[in-house]
């Protein structure tokens, strides 16, 4: 423990009230930075200004330890990637906050980001909300995540995917030892974060692009080359004519009045690149609210067809049409674009089912079939 009185006060009062945060807190590297100005982490250790600690009350320590700590155990350095610095340090204060906020015992310092209506969703998702709102970010944030311009301390190493794999196993071990240390005290797991259990899942799931995913499907289709593809001699290209089995694939683009126009467009560029990247591809296309529109005969060159739809969501009339189609031994692959909000038929269809949602789309566990990817 800290040797910094303020510290030790915060931290022996979590173990009394929050013995999962507590339990976190065991495992963190504290470090004291005089003319900080603030608290921040590199992903391994804690640094804190002496002096800022100072001005807060005990609830408020607690609740700044407990925000940072997060940051370290949900891997929020390596986790951004590629991603906007600035954005992605907003996006991960709005999740951890979300998550302290309802634990009534603590205060986050003054000034702490909230954004109720999207803190439920994983990191990745509220960046990719906010980007597409095109938000601007605050003036008052604070950028306690390293690894970018704006904070004050730099990343642990010079390496971020280096420091990612170090890093990894000994906060996974620090999570399963603070659950242990929740779970077998008076207050049972009440400390732990409501939204905890979501955020480390995406943590721990490799990000795959949902494209990527598809081509397992497709890896699975027969098919040979045979000869050159004379549809594009005549341009001057000597391209491999694909020959055998084509792979059937159902593609429903959720049309409801809950899919914003920009997350539509984004549907329709998603279905046009893998169109046109697998030409194998025996493409149906619906559009789909309440009612089902379509299918529409999807081919290397075609246009998309324009959008109907607009009303309420359910994925039943898609499903529906899918049976009817497996009973013409047309039984494929289906691909359903959307949020994720909507009515479900009470039995599975026999064919794979891919969900690909927008960023805050439903729960993995609202769906009661089918793989969950989302655009991300």
């Amino acid at each position: 423990m800290s040797e910094d009185p303020v510290l030790q006060r915060a931290i022996l009062g979590l173990r009394m009230s929050a013995p999962f945060f507590a339990g976190l807190l065991l495992f963190a590297d504290l470090q004291p930075r005089v003319g900080l100005g603030t608290a921040a982490t590199d992903g391994s250790k804690i640094y804190y200004d002496p002096a800022y600690l100072a001005t807060l009350t005990v609830k408020q320590t607690q609740g700044l330890l407990m925000h940072e700590v997060l940051h370290c155990a949900l891997q929020h350095v390596p986790r951004r990637k590629h991603r906007n610095h600035e954005l992605w340090n907003f996006a991960a204060d709005i999740v951890v906050n979300g998550m302290i906020a309802p634990l009534e015992a603590y205060d986050l310092p003054l000034g702490a980001i909230r954004r109720p209506a999207i803190e439920h969703f994983s990191v990745e998702e509220v960046y990719a909300i906010l980007e597409r709102e095109c938000i601007v970010i605050p003036p008052i944030l604070v950028m306690d995540l390293a690894g970018g311009d704006g904070c004050p301390v730099p990343l642990n190493g010079s390496d971020i995917s280096t420091a990612a794999g170090e890093n990894e196993a000994y906060w996974q071990h620090a999570i399963r030892s603070a659950q242990i240390m929740a779970e077998t005290s008076e207050r049972g797991r009440g400390s732990i974060p409501a939204q905890f259990d979501r955020e480390m899942r995406i943590a721990d799931a490799p990000q795959i692009d949902w494209k990527t995913s598809l081509w397992r499907f497709l890896v699975r289709t027969p098919c040979d080359f045979g000869g050159f593809d004379r549809r594009f001699i005549h341009s001057g290209l000597y391209i491999d004519d694909m020959a055998g089995e084509s792979l059937k694939v159902h593609i429903a683009i959720d049309t409801s009045a809950s899919v914003s126009n920009q997350e539509l467009s984004q549907f329709l560029a998603e279905v046009q690149s893998i169109v046109g990247a697998y030409p194998h591809i025996d493409c149906d296309l619906y559009y789909a609210d309440a009612d089902l529109h379509g299918p529409y005969k999807l081919g290397r060159s075609s246009d998309m067809p324009p959008p109907k739809g607009g009303g309420g969501t359910s994925f039943k009339p898609f499903f529906h049409a899918i049976s009817d189609a497996a009973s013409s031994h047309e039984e494929g692959l289906c691909i359903y674009l959307t949020d994720g909000y909507g009515d479900f038929p009470a039995k599975a269809p026999d064919c794979p089912v891919m969900w690909v949602l927008v960023p805050g789309g439903a729960n993995d566990e609202h769906f009661p079939f089918g793989e969950v990817l989302r655009m991300i």
